[in-house]
């Protein structure tokens, strides 16, 4: 703007009190902002977190570096900002499926111990004791594991051995019986992938790393208990994070390509269950990597992004961006969890950077 008619309106608005706004003096919105809590009462990274029904959560397992796993495992009260001890797993493992069950009880699942394990147990709250169950189908590091909405579990893909190739079977473990059944298989092998559950009861699985990492998306359905194609993804990714949205849609954001850490993604898409199709999202402000399996929701229209980057991000479902919470991690930390609380805040602990040496620093996230 010319200063004679940038003097003019400045003449004009003095004069009549009126009040003008220029794009660049927005308010910037408040996305909430991250502090640094208590830290962990052991390091770790690669473990499983799980919100409690008494609104605790338990921290179990995970590593301290490669090839030093953990039995321990810990609770995180919110009312005190600490974490206590609680009774060790009777295996030390780390990238283990955890799930809350309708009982209460905690399914622990799977993970690597001396190689990819089929050893599962379950952690009662009210003892604070794991007991071991019968076995898994198949031997599986780093499974997904959804909890279907008739309370039985999916437990899909994983390693049955160290390599980074993924499987393709799937079972299911029943909470009647405490048992496990094979149920077929994936259409593709699959390890980092997501598996979130829809509004429609049923499961998107997508993403992942066969013989390569992939861009092919496949449907759970619970009434047929068979794997459907849908969509594929418009980029190839796998140690990504995925979060339903409001409207029924998913965010899958992050990840990495087969180049693993030089091929850090920044992109981010959403399907659409009703055209089983993905499109893009806006790209997230850092590429990041190895992230939460499941994006909390925060607040009623935003998912949280944490993890791969020491910027913590949400994304706002209202306008499609990203946007950067105030306030920092300490690190780049990479496998780190990440529980939304009963009280809308989020708790964040854990991860190791790239020299494969864990933290033990948590933080809370407020919306």
């Amino acid at each position: 703007m010319k200063p004679f008619y940038l003097a003019l309106v400045l003449f004009l608005v003095v004069a009549t009190g009126a009040v003008i706004s220029l794009e660049s003096a927005s308010t910037p919105i408040n996305v909430g902002t991250v502090t640094a809590a208590v830290p962990m009462l052991a390091p770790r990274s690669g473990h499983s977190a799980t919100l409690l029904p008494n609104g605790k959560v338990l921290i179990a397992g995970g590593m301290r570096r490669n090839h030093d796993f953990y039995k321990s495992a810990e609770i995180y009260d919110p009312a005190t900002g600490k974490f206590q001890p609680t009774g060790d797993m009777n295996l030390a493992r780390v990238g283990q499926a955890a799930v809350l069950l309708r009982s209460g009880k905690v399914l622990i699942a799977g993970g690597w111990a001396n190689g990819a394990t089929d050893s599962a147990e379950l952690y009662d709250p009210g003892t604070g004791k794991f007991s071991q169950i019968g076995k898994m189908t198949s031997l599986r590091g780093r499974p997904s594991a959804t909890l279907l909405d008739n309370g039985d579990v999916l437990i899909a893909g994983g390693a049955d051995h160290d390599s980074s190739g993924g499987i393709a079977s799937a079972e299911l473990f029943h909470t009647d019986t405490l048992k496990f059944e094979a149920i077929g298989s994936m259409h593709y092998a699959r390890i980092a992938h997501t598996a979130t559950l829809l509004r429609d009861g049923r499961v998107l699985i997508a993403g992942g790393r066969g013989e390569a990492v992939n861009n092919f998306a496949e449907l759970y359905d619970p009434k047929t208990r068979r794997f459907v194609l849908t969509g594929n993804l418009l980029t190839a990714r796998y140690k990504h994070t995925a979060g339903l949205l409001p409207d029924g849609r998913v965010l899958l954001a992050g990840g990495s390509d087969e180049r693993d850490w030089n091929g850090t993604l920044s992109s981010a898409e959403i399907y659409d269950p009703h055209t089983g199709r993905f499109t893009a999202a806006a790209s997230l402000n850092d590429d990041r990597f190895k992230l939460p399996d499941e994006s909390a929701l925060v607040g009623s229209n935003e998912l949280l992004i944490a993890g791969g980057s020491k910027e913590v991000e949400v994304y706002d479902a209202r306008t499609g961006k990203f946007l950067v919470v105030s306030g920092q991690l300490s690190g780049s930390w990479h496998f780190m969890s990440e529980t939304r609380l009963n009280d809308g805040s989020v708790l964040l602990a854990g991860g190791y950077a790239n020299n494969d040496k864990a933290t033990a620093d948590a933080w809370i996230y407020r919306p």
